[in-house]
This record gives C-alpha cells, sequence and structure tokens, in this order.
C-alpha cells in the first residue's frame, strides 16, 4: 500500500499541483480507510470492493464524522481509486458508485417586516452621517443590491425623476421610502462629506472617497444593536430580506431574479421557498381555524 500512496500523492502534487495540506488530508483519509480495511482482512486497497467501500462510508456515517469529512473522505477514494484505474493497477474503478451524504444547505435567514422597520429606522436624520447611512439602508432594502454595488454607486447611477437606480447593466424601482431618503441626504448631507472636492461617489466616506465594505459593514452592525435585532444582521441578510419579502407580497419569480441579477432563476428559488414557508408560519399564528 504503501508504494501506492506514494505514487498517488506525487501525482497529486506534480500532475495536479495541489497544495501540501490538501495531500496530507488525503494521506490521512486513505491511511483510515487502510485501517478499516484491515480489519475486514483486506490486507491491501487495491483488493477492496464496492462493497466494502460502501461499508466503509457507513461507518464512517455512523461514528462522529461530520459530513463535511465524510465528503472529503469520499472525495479522496475516488480520487485514488480512479487514479489507480488510469495507471492500470486494478481491472476496475470500484469507487465509480459510492456516493457521500447529501450536504444539507439550510436555507438563508431573513429579517421579518417588523424588524427592518426598526433597522431603517435607527439612524438619526439630524446629522449628515444619519442621512447619509438612513439612504444608503433604505437603498439596500429597496433594491436587493449587493453591498460592492452600494459602495461603488456613482451619484448619476439614481435617476429621482423615474425613481430608478442603475446598477450592473439592470435597472431597479426605488420606491417612496428610498428615493425620499436618497434626496434628503443629497439635499443636505452629502456636501458634508465631499467638501470642495470633486467626486461622484455617491455615498462617500469621511475622506470624500469610496466607501470600502469593510467601513459599511460596521456601519450596519452599529444601527442592529441600536435597534435592538439579535440575530446576526449581514448585507447579504438584506439582500435576502428584500427578494423573500417581495415573493412573500406576490412579486413574480422571474422578475425578483432580474433585480438581483441572477443568471439563472433557479439561484432565485430559495426565495420563493422562504416566502412560503413565512406564509406558513403566519396562517398557522393568525387563522383561527388552522
Amino acid at each position: 500500500m504503501g508504494r501506492y500512496l506514494d505514487l498517488f500523492t506525487r501525482y497529486l502534487g506534480e500532475e495536479k499541483k495541489m497544495s501540501e495540506n490538501t495531500i496530507q488530508s488525503y494521506r490521512r483519509d486513505l491511511s483510515r480507510l487502510e485501517d478499516y480495511l484491515g480489519n475486514l482482512a483486506v490486507d491491501d486497497l487495491t483488493e477492496a470492493t464496492e462493497r466494502n467501500l460502501e461499508s466503509y462510508i457507513d461507518y464512517l456515517e455512523a461514528g462522529e464524522f461530520k459530513t463535511s469529512t465524510i465528503s472529503r473522505n469520499v472525495a479522496s477514494i475516488h480520487a485514488f481509486y480512479s487514479y489507480l484505474y488510469l495507471c492500470h493497477e486494478v481491472e476496475e474503478d470500484v469507487s465509480r458508485h459510492i456516493a457521500g451524504p447529501k450536504v444539507k444547505r439550510n436555507d438563508p435567514e431573513i429579517l421579518s417586516e417588523e424588524e427592518v422597520v426598526k433597522l431603517l429606522d435607527a439612524p438619526s436624520c439630524e446629522d449628515p452621517k444619519g442621512l447619509r447611512d438612513k439612504a444608503m439602508l433604505e437603498i439596500m432594502y429597496a433594491t436587493g443590491i449587493k453591498v460592492s454595488e452600494l459602495v461603488s454607486l456613482k451619484v448619476g447611477d439614481v435617476d429621482l425623476k423615474t425613481d430608478m437606480l442603475c446598477v450592473s447593466g439592470r435597472s431597479i424601482p426605488l420606491g417612496r421610502h428610498a428615493r425620499s431618503a436618497v434626496m434628503a441626504y443629497l439635499e443636505k448631507s452629502r456636501s458634508a462629506f465631499i467638501g470642495d472636492r470633486n467626486s461622484d461617489v455617491l455615498f462617500p466616506n469621511y475622506q470624500g472617497g469610496e466607501m470600502s465594505r469593510q467601513g459599511f459593514w460596521k456601519i450596519l452592525k452599529s444601527y442592529v444593536k441600536e435597534a435592538g435585532i439579535e440575530k446576526d444582521v449581514t448585507p447579504c441578510l438584506l439582500r435576502h430580506s428584500f427578494a423573500a419579502h417581495l415573493l412573500e407580497h406576490g412579486a413574480d419569480i422571474k422578475s425578483v431574479s432580474v433585480m438581483l441579477g441572477h443568471s439563472d432563476i433557479s439561484t432565485t428559488q430559495v426565495y420563493a421557498k422562504m416566502a412560503q414557508n413565512s406564509l406558513r408560519k403566519t396562517y398557522a399564528y393568525a387563522h383561527p381555524r388552522s
């Protein structure tokens, strides 16, 4: 076995250009498999059968191994036996039908509509920073744009006449609350950040330049705390909430997909599921005969 494993790990490094850490992970996975097979009186990995490998995966699943660890072991097994088959060391790839556990993907968490209102009302509109921050938060929730798109916005990307935001080649409605917040910011606050600088950045930092994503993240966290929201609110969570709330209120999934900038509508399907789950909870709570 040692010879095969040495050849395999050399192949991973020289041909596949894998990192040393990855190679060592493969080696550990295969050494564990070798120990297991030894207990079954299978003295060489080249003598393992498909049933042996299936039994090993069952053994891992019955133990305290994480799903991600089991999936990595399956990947190591596939890579190793595929290599042996390509090198004509075995007559067939006995791992070809071996499948790992399905990784459960949790639905993204979202804010309730009440929590969104608390967050959007958190900034003070009595000072330039509060007006700027409120406009940013309103735009994030009104349009579902990414934080990278938000901090890159230019003044010309907002058309207050048509109430549309142009970003990354798509146009998204602003809505009256976001429009009002942006107008107040532009009229009363933006000049405090840019001063005499010739800047077209819509939401500049205190130096008048483009705000970093980390800078917005800190701003968001401060208002989440101020609003008393216990959830781990991120820019992505605002995006999730935007999509789920639209679908809850009857928006069609294709339109939401376009606004989010998804190239494949299937990517948006998860929000439809979230909206359905939310409606079921509302029904169960509110309907007298639910």
